[in-house]
């Protein structure tokens, strides 16, 4: 099983050869999924002359099993839950709960830290391409898109290097396009298809808010 991208900047200009389309487009807007969606969006927006900036949304992972979601948060109140696997499972209430808050404390320090508690990027109106290096279950990506959809967002795309069959096809019922270049069976995981998929760090998403918006702590 051989990986198909080298490293996430591979990844983001495969992708942005995907999404030429949108090249200058004046009204789009790039939204990355910290943190390893980053690298990937940075990518995207150098190459196609469109703004980037990051929307902050965090997995609600199964205890014990961090990978698997079970939910996902985003800014501004968005919760979403996977009820096939807290049913399955059988978790209850106060474990997703509880997890949330844990999730949410994590959300908190990322926005001062990222942004310096300035306010979110505007969206209303603009076309959106929300961007990360992968799509498992999907739980994030379906955050992210509810949040853009109570924002007023005029467009939504999704775009990731690789995704499972089934997630992707559920991603495009809920957003206007999707765009995810590849899609093995079995999936196994968005780490098995990167030579190199380690953690992207706090450090390297400031440098790229720093390249993206210079000038500034994190983005104009």
């Amino acid at each position: 099983m051989a990986a198909l991208f080298k490293d996430r900047t591979e990844a983001g200009r495969a992708l942005a050869q995907a999404l030429r389309d949108l090249k200058n487009n004046p009204n789009a807007l790039i939204l990355a999924l910290p943190r390893g969606g980053v690298p990937v969006a940075h990518e995207i927006s150098q190459a196609l002359e469109i703004p980037m900036d990051i929307l902050l949304v965090r997995k609600l992972g199964v205890p014990g099993h961090e990978e698997l979601a079970m939910g996902a948060i985003a800014l501004g109140g968005v919760r979403v839950l996977n009820y096939d696997i807290i049913d399955v499972l059988e978790i209850p209430d106060g474990v997703i709960d509880a997890v949330a808050s844990v999730e949410n404390k994590e959300l908190d320090r990322r926005n001062r830290l990222y942004r310096e508690d300035m306010p979110p990027p505007r969206v209303h109106g603009k076309d959106v391409v929300l961007v990360d290096d992968g799509l498992a279950t999907g739980a994030t990506m379906h955050a992210a898109i509810m949040a853009m959809r109570s924002e007023r967002a005029a467009t939504i795309t999704v775009a990731a290097p690789v995704g499972a069959t089934e997630t992707c096809l559920r991603l495009a019922s809920e957003a206007d396009r999707i765009v995810c270049l590849h899609q093995p069976e079995p999936f196994f995981g968005v780490g098995v298809w990167y030579e190199d998929f380690s953690q992207t760090e706090d450090a390297d998403v400031l440098a790229i808010l720093h390249d993206a918006h210079p000038g500034t702590n994190a983005r104009a």
